[in-house]
């Protein structure tokens, strides 16, 4: 169900509500609180701290108790965006189209907002069925009274939030949509749509253009396709943008992995390959975001597009290619494929003279099992300041970032008998080896995700459901707002 927020001056006894309530149920408008159960409330809520629906004259009320801010701001928040993915939950249970949510000054702004951004991420649903071009989205109008004499939400705010979440579900949907609905001449479409729905400039070059450009990286890996690979390139560039060089965004996009060569034998790891393209998903949604905000930023995604198949045509181990910067690569495995379409995009951005280089990638099961699916890893050579600025906003948004060095030493894991460099370092520090491999490609400020634990979850997680979760998204709105704007 799709969510909408907007702003109500008074309460309507008349529209079902979502009620804050106080640390002592004191905050209840009097034209409700004599009816109130508040009696049997507060005997739930000393067993239970989670919301809960009641019904009063006929009409469902839900209801969220009081959470006391904690020490550490950024965990109370979440606590507040977990609060709305259960109140989520409990409409799913209840035929409303409408509602309104009642806050007053116990809570800030701040809060407030995070419950509904819980609320409204916790609501998603995948809903397209088949090849059917609509989605099958009802929609939940929520209108917003915020009493606080100190702070006002204004309407703005409740629009800028709803987009943000609308591009979170965008990255959502994208990643969830079926490989072969998502093939790379159907994906250009769709960024094309996108671009011309939110305000954005898309360029997707075909296979000619890629050659001319002389891609061998993204050539090689689509080789054994019968898709040709495409190269989208995405701009936003308003007339008031804060920088003048564009920060750069790269997604994988690699819309099904099996492996090639050394195909992937895992049943599991093989279900999940239609989320491969969850960076450049990511970006697309981020960008999405920026422009449909009319943010101030000069940004440019760069997307290299292409499934990892199998075939007589297809690499092998052994083989060597030359990459767009002349680059000679040795490949020693196939399923090393995201790092290889990823560095001529790096490659390529180099023209750009860049501000900053951001890449996403669902890259390497090593980050995975080095730190579970509570964060992302990430490396690169931008400087300290940004990078501590990075891992705060991934605390605001609580998709947390852990660094991994880049030491020198690594470099020697990548050496090749016949060839500059190898793609694959071997079973140890993998995912390090794979961004030593990309910082190959690198000469300017730059950043890698390793996005592949958290991007695609086996079961929900709150707010961020299951399978795609969207993530990069809050976290990079957040930390280019804060850094450049």
């Amino acid at each position: 169900m799709q969510i909408f927020f907007t702003v109500r001056e008074h309460l309507s006894e008349s529209i079902p509500c979502i009620y804050l309530l106080g640390e002592n149920f004191d905050n209840l408008p009097s034209t409700f609180s004599d009816n109130f159960p508040v009696s049997s409330l507060i005997n739930y809520f000393e067993k239970e701290q989670n919301p809960t629906s009641v019904f009063l004259d006929n009409q469902v009320i839900f209801a969220v108790p009081y959470l006391a801010p904690s020490q550490e701001n950024y965990v109370y928040k979440e606590k507040m965006r977990n609060q709305g993915n259960t109140v989520a939950t409990l409409i799913k249970k209840h035929s409303v189209n409408k509602l309104q949510v009642f806050a007053d000054a116990i809570l800030s702004k701040e809060s407030l907002l995070c419950f509904l951004e819980g609320l409204n991420l916790g609501s998603y649903s995948y809903e397209k069925k088949g090849n059917s071009e609509k989605y099958f989205r009802e929609t939940l109008q929520v209108e917003v009274v915020f009493s606080n004499e100190k702070e006002t939400i204004e309407q703005e705010e409740l629009e800028r939030l709803t987009t943000l979440c609308d591009s979170v579900w965008l990255t959502r949907d994208l990643v969830n949509t079926p490989p072969n609905f998502k093939k790379p001449s159907i994906f250009g479409k769709k960024i094309q749509e996108l671009g011309k729905e939110a305000g954005f400039e898309t360029q997707i070059w075909n296979k000619e253009r890629i050659q001319n450009e002389k891609m061998g990286g993204l050539l090689g890996i689509s080789q054994a396709s019968d898709e040709d690979a495409i190269f989208a390139k995405l701009t936003y560039s308003p007339k008031d943008a804060t920088n003048d060089a564009p920060i750069v965004l790269v997604g994988k996009g690699v819309t099904f992995d099996i492996g090639g060569a050394n195909i992937k034998t895992s049943t599991p790891a093989l279900e999940i390959m239609k989320s491969d393209m969850g960076g450049c998903a990511s970006v697309i949604g981020l960008i999405y975001a920026i422009a449909k905000n009319n943010i101030p930023l000069h940004i440019v995604g760069l997307l290299p597009i292409t499934d990892n198949s199998i075939s007589n045509k297809g690499l092998v181990p052994g083989d060597v290619i030359t990459m767009r910067s002349g680059t000679t690569v040795e490949i020693t495995n196939t399923d090393g494929e995201g790092r290889i379409i990823m560095a001529d995009a790096l490659d390529y951005a180099k023209g750009l003279n860049p501000k900053l280089v951001i890449d996403l990638a669902t890259l390497t099961g090593n980050a995975v099992r080095a730190i579970g699916e509570e964060g992302t890893v990430f490396m690169g050579n931008a400087n300290e300041t940004i990078k501590r600025n990075l891992q705060k906003s991934g605390r605001e948004t609580y998709e947390r970032l852990v660094e991994f060095p880049l030491w020198n030493e690594y470099d020697e894991y990548l050496q090749s008998d016949v060839a500059d460099i190898k793609n694959v370092g071997g079973n140890v520090a993998g995912a390090i080896t794979a961004a030593k491999f990309l910082q190959h490609f690198v000469d300017f400020d730059w950043i890698h995700l390793d996005i592949a634990a958290p991007a695609y979850l086996s079961k929900p997680s709150s707010y961020r459901g299951k399978n795609a979760t969207g993530t990069g998204v809050r976290t990079l709105y957040h930390f280019l707002i804060e850094q450049f704007s």
